[in-house]
């Protein structure tokens, strides 16, 4: 991630880019219990690094306004079907219940402890902050 993003900073004279889709297929095994797939502590490793790497080239100047992770639920893909789960959330697709996975909890707090608190910064994100 640290690589493309300083690439295409300095290929592309630091054009604001928005990182819209990354994340981590989890391969849907027949014997897979919903607490397994529920505790997903490869896709948070995952998502450390690349998050990681995405910060180290925004230090390095990369103009980077925004990160969205692949994908908020479990779905079907093109490709695959439903033989490889993405989400933060665990469906079920036989109710549809919808469950936060170990990811999703990791995921918010490290939102919750990079709150922008420069909005002139970052505009995209204060869409309701009054001067």
């Amino acid at each position: 991630m640290e690589k493309i993003v300083t690439y295409l900073k300095d290929r592309y004279h630091n054009v604001p880019m928005i990182i819209t889709e990354n994340g981590y297929g989890d391969m849907n095994k027949p014997n897979s219990t919903t607490e397994s797939l529920l505790h997903d502590v490869e896709r948070i490793k995952y998502l450390a690094g690349y998050l990681d790497a995405l910060s180290t080239a925004i230090r390095k100047g990369a103009d980077v306004r925004g990160y969205f992770v692949w994908s908020l639920l479990d779905n079907f893909e093109w490709n695959s079907g439903y033989t490889i789960r993405f989400g933060l959330h665990h469906v079920d697709y036989e109710t549809l219940r919808r469950t936060p996975k170990s990811s999703a909890t990791w995921y918010r707090n490290l939102i919750s402890q990079h709150i922008v608190k420069d909005c002139k910064k970052h505009y995209m994100f204060c869409n309701n902050v009054v001067d």
